[in-house]
């Protein structure tokens, strides 16, 4: 092999190992980068089950609270309509004063209305303390559920990526070894090839920083 020859294979062999150390430093960096991301959504994701969890518990006593309001205003209500049954006008005043202010709303309108319905706890007017907060909180948890599921996804598709530029960095590593040119050329651009399609995945995926 004269000079000239080996002049040209050691200028293709130099580019090729640029070629080489530059996807092999850039796969490193997005490798670190989906690890970081993973870890960051796996953050989110327990933050937010634990969020969904608080609302939860918070849900379940403010539905304790308007279940004991509700029993305190039945129990009202059933003394009312038996002294009402009776005939005992005082004993009906005595009680109406006792009415919680939630179920006074719900009786006037009921009255209103012409008692036509059962009884003042059908009417939508009624609402128990604890009502509203018990749906908003239920809400709440749902919707932190939810937010945990797609942040562990997205966790999930970090980690993936990690295991795609993995494979980028075996085939880079691989096209160095003592092998013939085309053989060495074609991993180096398989490994390329895999390279651009995670990068191109990745710019799809949200970031969270």
């Amino acid at each position: 092999m004269g000079q000239i020859e080996k002049t040209r294979v050691r200028k293709k062999r130099d580019v090729f190992d640029v070629i080489a150390v530059f996807v092999l430093s850039v796969t490193a960096v997005l490798t670190a980068w989906c690890g970081f991301e993973a870890s960051k959504w796996g953050g989110d994701m327990s933050i937010a089950f634990s969020q969904a969890s608080s609302a939860r518990v918070q849900a379940t006593a403010a539905e304790g609270e308007a279940r004991d309001a509700r029993q305190y205003d039945l129990t009202i209500w059933t003394q009312y309509v038996l002294a009402e049954a009776d005939g005992n006008t005082q004993l009906v005043g005595y009680i109406e004063q006792r009415f919680t202010p939630e179920f006074r709303v719900a009786f006037d309108a009921w009255d209103a209305d012409g008692r036509v319905e059962q009884g003042p706890f059908v009417v939508p007017e009624y609402v128990p303390p604890g009502t509203e907060e018990a749906k908003q909180l239920s809400e709440r948890a749902d919707a932190k559920f939810q937010q945990a599921l797609e942040s562990n996804q997205r966790g999930d598709n970090y980690t993936l990526l990690t295991v795609l530029f993995a494979l980028v960095l075996f085939l880079t590593a691989m096209s160095q070894r003592d092998l013939v040119s085309w053989a060495r050329w074609t991993l180096l651009s398989l490994a390329m090839v895999v390279g651009a399609a995670g990068i191109v995945i990745m710019l799809t995926f949200p970031i969270l920083i």
